[in-house]
């Protein structure tokens, strides 16, 4: 409620009430202003419905000896069976061990080639060379994994490979590195940085772009060379950024990636191929153990939404209060 000036003839002050805004109206309003964008927002929302919130009900069957003739509410409730005998199975450690080396190998290679990928292209002077190297370095992110097993098969390959071509040439023994124990893990860890290093790269050519120009040009001045000014300035700066996605990947490193691991690995080197992901895959659509695949899909799940929780604390705290969320 408004008071109007004072009347001019009478001296009397005019109250005026200003109705309160109709808030379910305005939302109407907006929405119709902006439909389009509406409309492209309902496509992610309908994928998360289905995929991802939808599936939370369905996920009791990790508590029960699924039937699926009985359904989800008719089967008998076992309680945590199915978690106890997962991690009291002989494939428990092997699957851990195997998921945590590849996600912290995947992390201790990539990062580092990712950061100096970034720097190698923002120090670059020559235009049409860095956009050469930033189109080349992105293109593999965009391949998918069955694309990427024909390239490294073409190289990998023990009979016609390039690379045990070069070995040959070179008086060697070809390896089979798809079935090799020893190979297969380098393979992945080394096919990963190269297909997402140039995708990660992004972030931090991103946060070098921030950095003020004239830092450089004053150490310039003060004769510091390109080492100098990286170890000292660019680095520094692109700290908390580093730090961020290095937490954010460890709050994921349950996460060893399904799609390169189930197209690249095989009978032979399914001990130190096989992650938790392969094996839910593996129990639950092939074997048809929907509720133990479950239990250990909300597992690692569970898990996952820890460290996420514990990654934030340490980016509030690392960043000086800043957050992931």
């Amino acid at each position: 409620m408004t008071i109007d000036k004072k009347n001019k003839k009478n001296g009397s002050a005019t109250v005026v009430v200003n109705a309160p805004l109709n808030n379910r109206g305005r939302l109407g309003r907006e929405i119709k202003r902006h439909t389009s964008v509406y409309l492209l927002l309902l496509i992610p929302l309908i994928y998360y419905i289905i995929f991802k919130y939808v599936p939370i009900w369905n996920a009791q069957i990790a508590f029960k000896d699924f039937q699926a003739r009985r359904g989800v509410l008719g089967s008998a409730w076992i309680g945590l069976q199915n978690f106890s005998d997962f991690i009291n199975s002989f494939y428990f450690w092997e699957l851990l061990r195997n998921t945590v080396f590849y996600s912290v190998g995947k992390i201790i290679i990539s990062l580092p080639l990712s950061i100096l990928l970034a720097i190698a292209i923002y120090e670059c002077t020559r235009p049409v060379l860095r956009k050469i190297v930033q189109t080349l370095a992105y293109l593999p992110h965009f391949l998918s994994w069955v694309i990427m097993y024909g390239i490294l098969l073409s190289l990998l390959a023990p009979a016609d490979g390039v690379l045990n071509d070069i070995i040959r040439l070179c008086g060697g023994t070809p390896i089979d590195f798809l079935s090799n124990v020893s190979a297969f893990p380098w393979v992945v860890l080394i096919s990963d940085a190269w297909k997402e290093m140039g995708w990660s790269a992004i972030i931090f050519i991103a946060a070098l772009m921030g950095i003020d120009v004239s830092l450089f040009e004053a150490a310039m001045v003060e004769g510091a060379n390109s080492w100098q000014r990286i170890r000292y300035i660019t680095l520094p700066a692109i700290r908390p950024v580093i730090v961020t996605v290095l937490l954010l990947k460890i709050g994921t490193i349950l996460d060893a990636g399904f799609d390169q691991i189930y197209m690249l690995y095989s009978p032979p080197v399914y001990s130190v191929a096989d992650i938790i992901d392969t094996w839910v895959y593996r129990q639950g659509l092939l074997q048809f153990e929907f509720g133990l695949a479950t239990a250990v899909g909300l597992f690692k799940g569970v898990f996952g939404m820890i460290l996420m929780l514990i990654s934030n604390k340490l980016v509030s705290r690392m960043n000086e209060g800043s957050s992931i969320f």
